[in-house]
């Protein structure tokens, strides 16, 4: 059951501080958390929850945690930690006192990133979407794609077979199995001997005690197979087989025990042939850099074959928003073959033959503009957690595309209230500073507007 958030009464409690009393009025993270609109997410968020059982942690609360992890680039834990030592961020997830105990335990976050799922995610990032007016005015995108690399190391069938094996005797020693040999001595030295496979004098004796290492592999998975009675364990010792039978050059190959859907994508860096992960398209606004869409994908699909869902979840995005969906969609030679989704118009580089010289350099302007996309990946990717992703399972890959999109969005919004700050402070601070001789002379209408960088406004 989804618990309210808490509504202030008024009454003080003479044993605690109020934060009111502790932080400024004026800090951005203070203004952003009254420019989002709780009570309509708390309404959003009601179809996620039953109607009776057990009262849930309050939505802002967890909400409001969840979006701090991301702008600030925190994990589950840390973030529960800065929590009780930094008044800003309760007063952001609806705190009226100051707190000295732990919130709720950090496992909280995963279940309910499992509970909102990509539908309900895409909600919350369109509350981060409402923050910027700007997004009204885009009627163009900019589209890519990224690779969200897995929490795995780089994979090789020594590591995995290994791996197996270390799993094959822990599972044995749980049910009480002997087994006939573990090759505990004999494995230390294999692999050893596999070290330094690229050497020339060492590459004989590492590729003979890397197939040693696969064969011990394989006669554990098939002496479990005859001695485990456990019958529910059969699928995964066929899963440890899959693993030990397959080929450099087969499709589909598994190349982690506890990640099996990560695919290796080649994106043609210099610096990194392979990644292992996911594929991510990420569409950002041209005019307000907001991003709208960030859409997972499991396998290594082609970019063609990506940007109609993407472009749909921005619409989602935008229509959940109250914007308007933008009309054209700029994208690199990859997304080659579409020319039109949903009423969007996708443009790509061509060749210029037959054209004007004003189309030539308006397309050229265009596409120049089309690589502003690319230092936003870098930032989601380095700032907001994509570099690396954590989280189990497809589901996992869904939600750190769409918790990074949220976490930029407001960042962006935190950082245009920083500026708008800084530049009210040094018009002030200029305008006292005048002499008293000067001020005679000035005439200032009460009605006269200034430009700032939030828009226009009086002083």
């Amino acid at each position: 059951m989804l618990t309210k958030n808490p509504i202030s009464t008024g009454q003080i409690d003479m044993f605690r501080p109020k934060l009111s009393r502790i932080i400024s009025e004026s800090h951005s993270l203070v203004v952003l958390a009254k420019e989002i609109d709780w009570t309509g997410m708390y309404e959003a968020l009601l179809p996620y929850y039953s109607e009776i059982g057990r009262g849930s942690i309050p939505p802002r609360k967890i909400v409001g945690m969840l979006m701090l992890k991301r702008m600030f680039n925190e994990s589950d834990e840390s973030v529960v930690a800065r929590w009780i030592e930094n008044p800003y961020w309760q007063y952001f997830t609806g705190e009226d006192y100051f707190q000295k105990d732990q919130p709720f335990d950090p496992s909280e976050f995963v279940h309910f990133r499992n509970r909102l799922g990509e539908a309900g995610l895409e909600m919350v990032l369109s509350y981060t979407v409402r923050l910027h007016a700007e997004v009204a005015k885009d009627k163009q995108v900019l589209v890519d794609t990224t690779v969200q690399e897995k929490n795995i190391t780089f994979p090789t069938d020594t590591k995995l077979a290994k791996r197996i094996i270390d799993k094959c005797v822990k599972k044995a020693k749980a049910n009480g199995v002997q087994l006939r040999r573990t090759y505990k001595k004999e494995l230390k030295q294999l692999m050893k001997d596999q070290y330094n496979s690229t050497h020339p004098r060492r590459r004989a004796t590492a590729k003979k005690a890397q197939k040693r290492i696969k064969t011990i592999a394989k006669i554990l998975v098939r002496e479990l197979r005859r001695k485990l009675p456990d019958t529910d364990y059969v699928d995964r010792l066929d899963f440890y087989d899959k693993v030990l039978h397959q080929e450099r050059g087969d499709k589909k190959k598994i190349y982690s025990l506890h990640e099996p859907n990560v695919s290796c994508i080649a994106k043609g860096k210099a610096h990194k042939k392979y990644e292992f992960g996911n594929k991510v398209s990420i569409v950002k606004g041209l005019a307000s850099g907001v991003i709208t869409s960030a859409k997972s994908y499991q396998g290594n699909p082609h970019d063609s074959k990506t940007i109609q869902q993407s472009l749909e979840q921005s619409q989602r995005v935008t229509k959940l928003a109250g914007t308007n969906s933008a009309q054209i969609a700029i994208a690199d030679r990859g997304y080659r073959g579409v020319e039109q989704i949903n009423g969007v118009q996708v443009i790509i580089p061509s060749s210029g033959i037959g054209k004007s010289i004003y189309q030539k350099a308006k397309e050229r302007k265009q596409f120049r503009k089309r690589a502003g996309i690319e230092p936003i990946i870098g930032h989601l990717k380095h700032d907001h957690r994509m570099i690396r992703n954590f989280l189990k399972g497809i589901t996992g890959d869904y939600n750190n595309a769409l918790l990074a999109a949220i976490g930029f969005n407001l960042k962006k919004r935190l950082n245009k209230i920083d500026q708008h700050i800084m530049y009210l402070f040094a018009f002030l601070q200029n305008y006292l500073t005048l002499s008293t001789a000067a001020l005679p002379n000035i005439r200032m209408s009460q009605n006269r507007t200034y430009n700032t960088p939030l828009g226009k406004g009086p002083f």
